[in-house]
């Protein structure tokens, strides 16, 4: 007589990644892919610029990688995963077919979403763009100037870091680092948390997980639990709440992995109770 073995339980209890830009040059497709694969949960949320419809309507680009990132969000639903997409800038056609109920397999499509924690506290999921100053009617023409320098950004760190491989050097990120060191960028991205707070603060949300401003973050503002999931361009990041309620933040390390058989190597980057 044959014993059946129950399913082995998923990693974790949720898995929120944003950010992915699929269709852009910049998209760590392969690095998402391993990190898909060697990461299970029950709740997997894609908050936002999860394919980059500001890019394809300029050039069109869609390597086979970033098919195999589409590939692997179905086989995950298709196995029982609860997929939630949530419609950010960059892909915000879908907000067009919201009124049809918009589902693409097993796979929901909303604006936001409520999620309630193990810790029985509820979340406001949302991508984060409607926080954002510059994204009013009048200013997204400054918006989409900064999005081709953000691109030209890219371009140069890709060089950088095929220069930085050949030393043995870590990848790092250019992109990144300007943010920390710009006064402009560090105060934008401080006035957006403090909306994403506030707003939640009114609506009765005890924290926010979004992603918009590609800086990965947990914190407290104000009795508010803030996160942000970060990015799949820049910085390879992933926030997940474990089984027993704990919150954390994944970095995946795309460029540190041997070639015949990629190994996720990943850092820990903060763990909240």
């Amino acid at each position: 007589m044959t014993s059946t073995r129950p399913p082995a339980r998923p990693d974790y209890r949720a898995i929120f990644i944003s950010d992915i830009h699929l269709g852009s040059a910049g998209c760590q497709a392969e690095a998402l892919c391993q990190f898909l694969k060697t990461h299970t949960c029950e709740q997997l949320y894609l908050v936002g610029d999860v394919i980059d419809g500001w890019r394809l309507r300029k050039k069109w680009f869609w390597p086979q990688s970033h098919t195999n990132v589409i590939r692997r969000i179905l086989t995950a639903a298709k196995r029982g995963t609860d997929v939630t997409y949530i419609i950010g800038n960059h892909d915000e056609f879908l907000r067009a077919f919201l009124q049809f109920r918009l589902a693409f397999g097993d796979i929901s499509v909303k604006n936001r979403a409520l999620h309630e924690g193990e810790d029985g506290k509820r979340y406001l999921v949302v991508h984060g763009d409607m926080f954002d100053g510059m994204m009013r009617a009048d200013r997204k023409w400054i918006m989409h100037l900064g999005d081709h320098a953000y691109n030209f950004l890219l371009w140069a760190n890709t060089r950088l870091n095929a220069v930085r491989r050949r030393m043995g050097l870590p990848y790092w990120s250019l992109s990144a680092a300007l943010k920390k060191r710009t006064k402009r960028a560090l105060n934008h991205i401080h006035n957006f948390e403090g909306h994403v707070a506030d707003y939640c603060r009114r609506k009765g949300f005890d924290g926010a997980i979004c992603g918009h401003i590609h800086v990965a973050e947990m914190r407290d503002i104000d009795g508010i639990t803030y996160m942000n999931d970060g990015d799949w361009v820049e910085s390879c990041t992933a926030l997940v709440e474990h089984h027993d309620g704990r919150w954390e933040l994944l970095h995946f390390q795309p460029h540190e992995t041997v070639a015949e058989e990629p190994v996720a190597k990943e850092a820990r980057v903060r763990a909240v109770a």
